[in-house]
């Protein structure tokens, strides 16, 4: 019913309203996830006034939107979203306003080269849509915002391409920094075992095999035979750690771990990964960099012998 109720308003402030600045002239974005809104306050920084849809711990595979966000989607000048499937629960109100012709919305992660994206085998979802987890990927990302940015508001043309060269290079020490972190990983211990998949991309980018409990999108359950399946893994691999993730519930690693107990293999919960959203504005997961940082961080902590560097 809330998804129904929700598409009828955006329905209707699409075909009756008209996007406008915010009070103190601004151009309104709209951005749905926290690594799309870091691109967008690093370009844009007081030219725009940004929304975040998604916050922190929430989960964009499932989320509905809230009468608020259709409000800030039908003021907005801009609305920028991942795509490829991620808002699984938005589709319907971005095709919508997309036809409408109205608010440009654009899918950033579906400006990737298609022989860099990920393969999804779930009916007609083609691609994993996780494609931030790797820094080169999602340099596609940033040119996309960059690119729209400029088509709405051409007077910023030269700070938008100015701070996006800057953006992109600091991408590129970034991922030569989680290479370096990664290298402490011994080849037998770099197996990378999640709550759901969100980190294929993360293991391709910096050798690791990611094995998960739930499949790409948090949408599908997890079997009886899917925790088996993977306690044997762990069992059978001698995995020290396994990991959580913070828009997930917690029950499906916390099983694995007690079934992996029960066969003799103590494993522990190395830490808590953000996965789908970034962390706290406060926090030192509340950037992009940050939250890349911290799960690089975590997950070396916890795979690599002690006394490593």
């Amino acid at each position: 019913m809330r998804l129904r109720l929700g598409f009828i308003v955006i329905m209707l402030v699409i075909l009756s309203g008209c996007a406008a600045p915010a009070a103190d002239g601004r151009i309104r974005v709209v951005a749905t996830t926290g690594p799309i809104g870091d691109i967008v306050q690093a370009l844009a920084g007081e030219r725009v006034a940004l929304r975040t849809m998604l916050g922190p711990g929430i989960d964009p595979h499932t989320y509905v939107a809230t009468e608020s966000d259709l409000f800030a989607l039908q003021e907005a000048r801009l609305i920028l979203y991942n795509g490829l499937h991620l808002e699984a629960g938005l589709s319907r109100v971005f095709t919508a306003i997309n036809r409408s012709g109205r608010i440009p919305a654009i899918a950033v992660a579906e400006a990737v080269p298609e022989a860099l994206l990920l393969r999804w085998e779930e009916g007609d979802k083609v691609y994993d849509p996780h494609v931030w987890h790797d820094p080169q990927r999602w340099r596609y990302a940033v040119e996309a915002v960059r690119d729209a940015l400029i088509a709405v508001d051409p007077a910023g043309s030269a700070i938008y391409r100015q701070r996006s060269e800057q953006y992109l290079a600091e991408l590129q020490a970034l991922d030569a920094e989680l290479r370096a972190l990664a290298g402490q990983i011994p080849p037998e211990r770099r197996i990378l075992v999640t709550a759901h998949d969100a980190f294929q991309y993360f293991g391709q980018a910096y050798g690791l095999r990611v094995e998960a409990v739930q499949g790409i999108s948090t949408a599908s359950e997890a079997s009886a035979a899917d925790i088996r399946a993977l306690t044997e893994l762990v069992v059978a691999n001698r995995i020290p750690a396994i990991f959580v993730e913070t828009s997930v519930s917690p029950r499906t690693i916390e099983a694995v771990q007690s079934a992996a107990r029960a066969a003799g293999h103590e494993v522990r919960v190395g830490g808590e990964l953000y996965s789908d959203s970034l962390g706290d504005p406060d926090g030192p997961a509340g950037t992009y960099a940050g939250m890349m940082r911290h799960n690089m961080q975590t997950i070396v902590a916890a795979l690599a012998p002690a006394g490593s560097d």
